[in-house]
């Protein structure tokens, strides 16, 4: 079952499993031409596919899911938790609007998504869960407060579900990327001046790790029981030198950074 899988990282999430697996897979989107686009090649890869369209951010569509899934799969024993969108600005920039809007999809979406299938996981006492968070979840650098704070939730979220259905045999695993090139930011609302869906694009194309290494990185990570997944050396980096150095991290380093990438 995988969520926001018409594009970007679901897709590859979606055409990595039925390449190396030959998975039943349940594509999920509020997009249900490029649902069924996924549907397609997942089918040509191997694999077999339904579709369904869903809005994260909608509680009633997200908990109708394990009952579609049922239908379509005969049941789900891994559960990608993928949609997701982004919004950048400083504090008090960003319209209260763009946070709900944020908030309903990044973590609600999640929230949801582990609320629905969590009881069926534990019950059946094997599967597992793949949250797509961020490395900003982790790192918490401006000026991406919001999508920050949605993608730490994430993490927390994952941190706390992985303690609560281990018993059950069920893993979860935090995925936290830095840049590769989705659609998150054409789609996106900034609100950083300078700071465009172009900016973000180029520092996007730069990356050696793209969506289907991410995607195969991910996977590999889940299959071993990993907690956190983190596919991209400069992310492994930062996260070292924030959990040694916090303080300096947010004082010194987090401030010059910024200044070179202006």
């Amino acid at each position: 079952m995988i969520t926001g899988a018409a594009s970007g990282l679901g897709h590859a999430f979606a055409l990595e499993l039925a390449r190396s697996k030959s998975a039943r897979v349940l594509v999920a989107d509020v997009n249900l031409e490029g649902a069924e686009e996924t549907a397609r090649l997942v089918r040509e890869a191997g694999g077999e596919a339904s579709t369904v369209k869903c809005d994260v951010s909608r509680r009633e569509e997200v908990l109708a899911l394990p009952d579609e899934a049922d239908r379509a799969l005969g049941g789900t024993d891994f559960l990608i938790n993928n949609a997701g969108v982004a919004v950048g600005g400083m504090m008090g920039d960003v319209p209260l609007e763009d946070w709900d809007w944020v908030m309903g999809i990044n973590l609600w979406g999640v929230i949801y998504g582990c609320h629905a299938f969590a009881p069926r996981l534990r019950a059946q006492r094997h599967g597992a869960i793949l949250n797509v968070a961020s490395a900003a979840g982790l790192l918490c650098a401006p000026p991406l407060m919001p999508y920050n704070v949605t993608k730490a939730g994430v993490v927390a979220l994952s941190e706390t579900l992985r303690a609560e259905l281990g018993p059950s045999g069920v893993t979860v695993t935090v995925l936290c990327p830095t840049f590769f090139k989705t659609g998150i930011a054409a789609s996106g609302r900034t609100h950083v001046p300078g700071a465009g869906p172009e900016a973000v694009e180029r520092m996007m194309a730069r990356s050696k790790v793209q969506a289907d290494g991410v995607a195969q990185f991910a996977i590999k990570a889940v299959d071993r029981g990993d907690l956190y997944a983190l596919p991209h050396a400069d992310g492994r980096v930062a996260w070292h030198l924030k959990r040694s150095a916090p303080q300096a991290f947010y004082d010194w380093i987090v401030p010059r950074v910024m200044r070179r990438m202006k």
